[in-house]
């Protein structure tokens, strides 16, 4: 029987291990690898203490350093895919009351008094011919990240929603050309951001369409796309991709055990990262806090942690 049973080896999950750790809370931490969505990314350059670094490398620096620390337990190249609750969360029941069965992919069966969920999110993807192929070549998904590396290149924006918006805003001050693409008559985006993006001349919308390929060899150079009107397939010369329709957070597991809004994300208290349900806790991309980064992801797990730590106190 654990104390603590920690979901995710991104930032969020790391940070929660090492912070359980120091403070001798008897915890495991559950993770398929270590890194996050950051692993695909060639250059980290907002993570805070490092100027640059790739996914790759964040990912075995967070690893390292929560295998410095004596007093955890890691179950890795493994994944939660049920959790269990013994005791049904009650609103007048004791915190520490009741025990969670957690059961992995490889069929391991963990007790433990809490969970911290930091399992992140999945990005919606085209799931159209070359986008796997290109990922990490020129096909990305998060602009607050990648932004830098297409200085001087052309590149697409895929979504017209706010984050597709934003991500032009991100890509401003770095790319030569940018354009929006958007399946509707019109983005779906905040006007007010819409306006600020189509003053630059750098911006150009191509709305009605829809991403049928994205092609290339090493790099990306181009994709092609329908005309939703016409049905006519034209092609599009770019450098890079960025596909902004949204994210999946990865909940399913405690669909039945948590309060979730209407887009999977965990409903958590934002000053305790604590749940609808007295014995769990959700940090990073998985809750719904409103910015999805990284740093944010790792200081809200710190937060969680401490809030655990006051509760086995009591």
């Amino acid at each position: 029987m654990y104390d603590l049973l920690i979901i995710g080896g991104g930032p969020g999950g790391v940070a929660a291990g090492i912070y359980a750790a120091r403070k001798k809370i008897k915890a495991v931490l559950v993770t398929d690898t270590f890194g996050g969505q950051s692993l695909v990314s060639t250059d980290v350059q907002n993570w805070v203490g490092t100027k640059s670094v790739s996914g790759f490398d964040l990912g075995k620096m967070l690893e390292e350093h929560l295998r410095a620390q004596e007093d955890i337990e890691i179950v890795d190249s493994d994944v939660v895919v049920s959790v269990k609750d013994e005791a049904p969360p009650s609103r007048d029941a004791s915190a520490g009351e009741g025990k969670f069965i957690v059961t992995t992919k490889n069929g391991k069966m963990l007790e433990s008094k809490y969970l911290l969920i930091a399992s992140g999110s999945r990005r919606r993807k085209l799931g159209v011919t070359g986008e796997h192929e290109l990922d990490g070549k020129g096909v990305a998904y998060c602009s607050t990240c990648d932004a830098p590396l297409f200085k001087g290149k052309t590149v697409a924006v895929v979504g017209g929603g706010n984050s597709g918006l934003e991500a032009v805003g991100d890509l401003l001050p770095y790319a030569a050309k940018i354009y929006l693409l958007e399946r509707g008559e019109r983005p779906k985006g905040d006007p007010v951001t819409l306006e600020r993006i189509q003053k630059s001349e750098k911006f150009s919308l191509l709305t009605n369409m829809q991403v049928r390929e994205i092609f290339g060899d090493a790099f990306v150079k181009g994709l092609k796309y329908a005309d939703t009107k016409s049905g006519e397939m034209k092609e599009l010369a770019v450098e890079g991709v960025f596909v902004e329709i949204g994210a999946v957070p990865n909940s399913e597991f405690v669909k039945n055990l948590v309060a979730l809004n209407k887009f999977g994300e965990i409903v958590v208290d934002h000053k305790t990262q604590r749940t609808s349900h007295p014995r769990i806790w959700a940090v990073g991309d998985v809750s719904d806090v409103r910015y999805k980064q990284n740093n944010i992801s790792a200081g809200d797990a710190v937060k969680g942690i401490l809030n655990i730590y006051e509760e086995i106190q009591k």
